[in-house]
């Protein structure tokens, strides 16, 4: 199959070896479908308004994305490069940890982004460079490849579900959930429900809760 009709975008040129020059970058594309995502969320991205955003037609942005979803595989990759990757420390639960906490407050700063992490994860360039950190950090562990690729999907996947459950609590639809619970729990018939309820403290500290979470399935899948 020719480089151009490759089915993995980071496979083909940006541009064709023919025909005009570009105008425009796969980079450039896919920073103005991230800042319409981050203000208006992701139903608002389609190829039309992202070429509006950029002054072009949308024709031409086929030239350098053929589909709306390689346009979301670029953007989910893209974030990638907000990641602060330091040398390892030779600790590795803590590098792993850094990597997790690094991934909430991406993923906080783009509200789009967690459900499409939980939906179609992809690998691209960046992706491919926090690969290569986890690797590098896990490089002595006995661990069998296989439970390192499941740790670095770990990194991904669990701060991708805590950011969901934030929002959610942030909605009106988490309070009425708390007021029956609070009602449950008062009725009697569900002891442990309100033991649960009587024993977690107001203004829980939930970087903690994640800390110890993403802690627990490492070692979980490491072990």
């Amino acid at each position: 199959m020719a480089d151009e009709q490759h089915p993995v975008i980071w496979l083909r040129p940006e541009q064709s070896p023919v025909g005009r020059r570009a105008e425009r970058s796969r980079a450039e594309i896919t920073a103005a479908a991230i800042e319409i995502a981050d203000r208006e969320g992701l139903d608002a991205v389609s190829m039309r308004r992202v070429a509006a955003d950029l002054g072009t037609g949308a024709a031409s942005l086929y030239r350098y994305v053929a589909t709306r979803d390689e346009l979301l595989d670029l953007m989910v990759d893209s974030t990638g490069g907000e990641y602060r990757l330091a040398a390892p420390r030779g600790d590795w639960p803590s590098d792993l940890l850094d990597v997790a906490r690094q991934a909430r407050e991406i993923m906080r700063r783009h509200p789009w982004l967690p459900a499409l992490v939980v939906t179609r994860p992809v690998l691209g360039p960046r992706g491919a460079d926090v690969l290569e950190h986890v690797l590098d950090v896990l490089s002595d562990h006995p661990a069998t490849p296989a439970r390192k690729l499941e740790a670095f999907a770990l990194l991904s996947g669990l701060p991708a579900l805590f950011v969901q459950h934030e929002r959610a609590e942030a909605d009106a639809g988490a309070a009425r959930q708390a007021v029956y619970l609070q009602h449950v729990a008062a009725g009697g018939d569900h002891p442990n429900v309100a033991a649960l309820l009587a024993s977690t403290p107001a203004g829980d500290d939930s970087r903690e809760l994640f800390d110890v979470v993403v802690a627990n399935a490492l070692a979980g899948v490491l072990s």
